[in-house]
């Protein structure tokens, strides 16, 4: 990456989420709770998955991505806000400050892909369950599922590299709990016009047109379920989708409000707000939705409890 040799700054000073002393030990607690409810929540997910072979099948494959990439972007945050809670001095360093970028963004990005990718697997399974072995083979899986991640990473390095092109002169301060490019840009002493040019378009590609996808999915999801004579198999139908939809509302509705947003209208206690919703809030309910939602989770989970009783 080239980083602008017109920049001054070589640290970035975090206020975090706040600046009164008394609230940081119970900031740092509930915030605790959250990371290892999350590493707990997907890891087990990943783990239940592999151990039960009747859920070794595209749409857990898909599932598996989805948690280890939340996971991965979850832990460019949470591990230094910690830390930072009974920090004095909350600074991190520029390049440090590039990289927690460029890995956020991949890994939030390649998310939105693969949930992407999961409303095709939904949308063939519905369509057409008889072929559905043959077209989601575990080649198509593979391909669709790197191509997700490597998605990710270059839509990020070109963000990244555009955002750290831009001049930071002497202000330093970001009024945020992590280096996230509405938050850089507000800080720029440079004309961002570009860079907020470049992250619309880039938006197009790695949110609408993913959402977009998803939306055109599941309303033919929608008319091949209601073509269904069984009432009792439009449940089912329905059920398999409903918690990959819950999601899928979560993540994009709180993502789009703020890098869809105009850098203008926004602040940075909103911008706050938001990215509290997508960093903690959404990567701590998906395990929840998707095995109270789902039985065969909820079977494989019994079964390896029950095992781990025997042992």
């Amino acid at each position: 990456m080239e980083i602008s040799n017109l920049t001054s700054v070589t640290e970035f000073i975090l206020l975090g989420l706040s600046s009164q002393p008394e609230l940081q030990v119970h900031l740092f607690l509930f915030f605790l709770m959250l990371y290892l409810m999350i590493l707990l929540g997907n890891l087990l997910i990943v783990l239940l998955i592999l151990r039960d072979s009747r859920l070794h099948t595209p749409m857990y494959f898909f599932l598996t991505n989805l948690s280890i990439l939340e996971v991965c972007y979850t832990s460019c945050v949470f591990p230094q806000m910690l830390v930072y809670f009974f920090s004095e001095r909350k600074s991190i360093s520029y390049s440090c400050c590039v990289i927690q970028v460029y890995t956020f963004l991949s890994f939030g990005i390649a998310e939105c892909y693969i949930l992407s990718v999961m409303a095709y697997d939904r949308y063939v399974a519905i369509r057409d369950p008889l072929r559905y072995s043959v077209t989601m083979n575990w080649r198509i899986c593979g391909i669709l599922a790197a191509g997700s991640w490597l998605g990710g990473f270059m839509a990020s390095t070109v963000d990244t590299v555009t955002t750290f092109q831009l001049s930071f002169c002497q202000d330093n301060v970001i009024n945020h709990f992590l280096c996230e490019m509405p938050a850089l840009l507000h800080l720029s002493c440079t004309d961002t016009s570009h860079a907020e040019l470049v992250m619309q378009v880039l938006c197009i590609f790695t949110l609408l047109c993913p959402i977009t996808f998803i939306i055109l999915s599941y309303a033919h999801i929608i008319i091949a379920v209601l073509r269904i004579h069984s009432a009792q198999g439009r449940r089912k139908a329905f059920s398999t989708c409903s918690s990959h939809l819950l999601v899928v509302t979560l993540f994009f509705g709180t993502v789009m409000s703020l890098y869809m947003k105009p850098q203008s209208l926004s602040s940075p206690e909103y911008n706050k707000i938001v990215s509290m919703f997508y960093v903690a809030f959404t990567p701590t309910l998906n395990p929840l939705i998707y095995s109270l939602r789902n039985k065969d989770v909820k079977i494989a989970l019994r079964k390896l409890l029950g095992k781990s009783e025997g042992a």
